[in-house]
């Protein structure tokens, strides 16, 4: 729950970031001057940009615990198997162990987004989060019935 707490609050403050450099963009274009002109359409593109990639980044999580609600109906989450460190950091030795086998999984079964999203947690685990990512995506279109590239 702290995480999604989290996670709203960034986005009200990126959107006021966006909504308040936006306003600056539209002031330069009012201006009128060239050189002020140019500025402000070059200030609009980015909250137009940073708008885009909070979307994109909401609709990933959002899919992403579709899965895991799906995954927690069918009694299929993934089982938290790690050993911990007295610190409580996931120990190395046990997340390359437990990635082997969701590796393995995955690769005889390629076509399951249940093995996919087993993949991407064990790569998460593994401090691994680019391919934690990708797995993730290749699970939701998966799930969706999209195509995805080998």
């Amino acid at each position: 729950m702290r995480a999604k707490i989290t996670y709203l609050v960034t986005a009200a403050v990126l959107v006021f970031y966006f909504v308040l450099v936006g306003s600056r963009g539209v002031l330069l274009i009012q201006d009128g001057r060239l050189l002020t002109v140019t500025f402000g359409v070059a200030v609009l593109i980015l909250p137009v940009i940073g708008l885009w990639f909070l979307w994109k980044n909401t609709e990933f999580v959002r899919r992403a615990n579709q899965l895991a609600a799906e995954l927690e109906a069918e009694g299929a989450l993934p089982v938290d198997e790690l050993k911990r460190l007295p610190s409580g950091r996931i120990d190395r030795d046990s997340a390359d162990e437990v990635f082997a086998r969701r590796k393995a999984e995955t690769e005889a079964s390629p076509g399951d987004w249940r093995c996919w999203f087993r993949l991407a947690v064990a790569y998460h685990d593994a401090r691994d989060t680019p391919r934690a990512r990708k797995a993730m995506q290749r699970a939701i279109a998966l799930h969706d019935g999209k195509p995805v590239r080998a």
